[in-house]
Parts: C-alpha cells; structure tokens; sequence
C-alpha cells in the first residue's frame, strides 16, 4: 500500500511539472491577436500591435488588460507598391535608441512576392507613425526565401533582422546602425531549415538571454483551422534553437542543427489551447521573460478572428527556455508526503521487474 502511494504521488507531481502551463489571464479586447508584438512604454503602459486592420493598436495598463482597441498603425496602408499592402501582417515593435520601430510584411497568403517594410514613432500612439516604406528586404518567384515574418535584434552596436516563411524558411540580415535599411554589402544567412515536407516553419524571433541566443520560430499550420483543420499535431507550435553567438549556428538541445530540422518544443497545443504560435518574448519588469503568442481557445472558436492573446513566463534555469506550470489542485502532493516517500522509497529496493 504504501508503495503505491508512494509511486502515485511521484507519479502525479512528475506529470504537473512537465505539463506546459496555461496561459494568463486576459482581460478587455483580447482577439485581434494574431502574431502580436509586445511592448512597455517607459509610463508603464503596455502595447500590443497585431496583423490585420492595416496592424491594430491595442493598449493597456498592465500586460493581462484591460486591453483597449487604439486604431490602426498604418490606416493608409503601406507605400509599398505590392499586392498586399493595404493588409499588413506580422508586426514586430521595437525601441532602438529613441525611436520606436514597427516592421511589417505585406503579401498575400502563399505568394513569394513579398517585402518588409517600416514604420517609425516616438511614442508608440495611434496617429504618430510614420511609414518609410521598403527596408531592402524583398522576395519574388525563384528566391530562396519569403520575405515576411521579421523580427529585429538589437545587440550592442549590431541590429540582425530573422525572417522568412515557408520555401527555405529563415534567414538573417545585418541592418544599418539606423536600422531602417540592410546594412551595406549585408547578405541574407539561412538559419533554420526543415529539409522534409512543406518547410513549415516561420515568425522567427531571435532573443538573448545570458551568454546565449535563443532563435524561437513557430511551426506548422498556422490558420483556418475552423475551415480546415490539420492533421493532429500538425497545427502551430513554438520551437526554439540557440546559439553563443547573434550570427549562429543553432542548434535544439539534442544537438540537431536548426538548418537540418532540429527544433525543441517550448510550447504546443494542451488541454483548451491550440496551435500557439506567432510569438516573440518579452522582458517584463514584474515577471521577467514572458513569452508572447497567439492560441486558439477551443471552448470559445477556431476561427482566425476568434484567436486570443497568450501571455506565459518562462524560465531559462536549465539554460532552455521552459514555460513552469502553477501545480493544479487536483495534482498537488503535501510537500511532507513526498519527503516521507523521498525517506522510504530505494531505488536499489524497488528495482525488480525493472530493465536498463
């Protein structure tokens, strides 16, 4: 009896602890949320900028809400002479110095004709940015990759630029010191890469973290799972590779090097979330890194436009990047029953019926 108890208990709390956490509460307009970007003003006022509605402003005063509608980034659309450009995907927001930069992506689903674009605010507001147009990053048939998906890093005196969907997925680029434009005589890197099947991977976002870089990509099927559901496992989840250098290479913490595939699961659908994707990580002052993505509700629709903010912290105590989940109810074991079990169970004593 005492046995089972013991191994029941262990049981339980070993499948809590490596359960992915639900994300955090949200409150207010918590749709209009696909690949979002987040961002803290030096007031404390949270924004989040999303693709769709020419990228939609939203803000708030703390980083689960209340969420407020703003209006849109770029209600003119983009000067970008392309097919898309009055419907901009994937923002990416980040201060450098002090100006505030939004990349977006203009495209049409499944096409490589596509470029990145700028935008630029000094204080983060609906009416205040201004649209520069083309960064220098552009794609059409016949490339090797989808210029969409951007995301900048700003190391030091250095701005490196992770894009890239589909085809043959991510690559890197140096911006200028003032990184509305490549650097002069830069050249684009692959840096992630599935050599097998559709090459879904996408919505890069390269982050550091102690004396390593962590490139975080989504993977799979990203939308239209109300019309079109994928395959089991082969909706959106979160993947991530490191490196000890901005520059590469990376590689997933079996060692597989992300341009041969490699990739290790951060987060993926569990329980009433489903096809987490679209994410970026962010410092917060109060909880520290938080990752940042987009999910599916299953209680509440499928539907693109019924896709709800997430928001998890992370830990990064291995030297990899976990989402700790708080222990529910129903899986917490009294800390002095584990001890007691921890003091009468062996290894050595129960180790028949067992193989190596």
């Amino acid at each position: 009896m005492r046995n089972t108890f013991i191994l029941t208990a262990l049981s339980l709390w070993t499948a809590s602890v490596n359960a992915y956490a639900n994300p955090k509460s949200c409150s207010g307009v918590c749709t209009n949320a696909h690949d979002p970007s987040l961002i803290r003003r030096a007031d404390g006022t949270y924004y989040r900028f999303s693709t769709g509605g020419k990228i939609a402003i939203h803000s708030a005063p703390a980083i689960t809400g209340p969420w407020t509608y703003k209006g849109a980034a770029i209600p003119n659309g983009s000067i970008i002479d392309k097919a898309g450009n009055t419907d901009l995907w994937a923002p990416d927001v980040v201060l450098v110095g002090s100006t505030y930069y939004l990349y977006y992506s203009v495209s049409s689903f499944g096409s490589q004709d596509s470029a990145i674009g700028v935008a630029t605010s000094t204080n983060l507001d609906y009416g205040s940015w201004t649209d520069h147009g083309a960064t220098g990053i552009a794609s059409s048939a016949g490339k090797a990759y989808n210029a969409i998906d951007a995301s900048l890093l700003v190391d030091g005196s250095n701005n490196y630029m992770v894009f890239g969907s589909f085809w043959n997925d991510i690559f890197r680029v140096q911006m200028g010191s003032t990184p509305r434009k490549v650097a002069s005589g830069a050249s684009s890197t692959n840096i992630a890469y599935v050599p097998s099947g559709t090459h879904a991977q996408e919505g890069a976002f390269l982050y550091k973290y102690g004396s390593y870089y962590y490139l975080f990509f989504s993977v799979g099927s990203c939308c239209g799972y109300d019309t079109n559901r994928p395959a089991s496992g082969a909706e959106y989840k979160i993947k991530v590779c490191r490196s000890s250098s901005a520059t590469g290479s990376f590689v997933d913490k079996s060692g597989v090097a992300c341009t041969a595939g490699g990739g290790t699961t951060v987060l993926e659908s569990h329980g009433n979330v489903y096809g987490p994707g679209g994410q970026g990580v962010f410092n917060d002052p109060s909880l520290g890194p938080v990752l940042y993505y987009h999910y599916v509700d299953t209680t509440i629709g499928y539907a693109d436009g019924q896709k709800q903010f997430g928001v998890n912290t992370l830990s990064f105590s291995t030297g990899w990047p976990v989402n700790p989940p708080v222990l529910p109810l129903t899986s917490r074991v009294n800390s002095a029953s584990l001890d007691e079990a921890a003091r009468h169970y062996s290894p050595l004593r129960h180790r028949r019926g067992t193989s190596r």
